[in-house]
């Protein structure tokens, strides 16, 4: 089971970022594809794109880069986010 941090585009041009051990059936909880599931914050905020994913060793990995990536400014996530496409 590999860790992956993970931001998502969302409908109000917010990012919101998250720690998952499967990308595409966590992009589908944050649309609201399965009932239950997913965040408050993207729940309003549909529909989200995943923009930027990165794989990490382990959840205390991911964890830790998720804090990293939440605590940088936006400008500082959008140039990430460019890097990466």
């Amino acid at each position: 089971m590999g860790w992956s941090v993970y931001m998502l585009r969302c409908a109000d041009e917010t990012i919101y970022t998250g720690v998952t051990t499967d990308l595409e059936r966590r992009v589908r909880e944050h649309n609201g594809e399965v009932k239950g599931k997913g965040a408050k914050y993207t729940a309003v905020r549909q529909p989200v794109v995943l923009v930027y994913s990165e794989s990490c060793s382990n959840r205390s990995a991911a964890q830790m880069r998720e804090y990293t990536l939440r605590s940088s400014s936006r400008i500082e996530k959008l140039r990430l986010i460019k890097q990466k496409i």
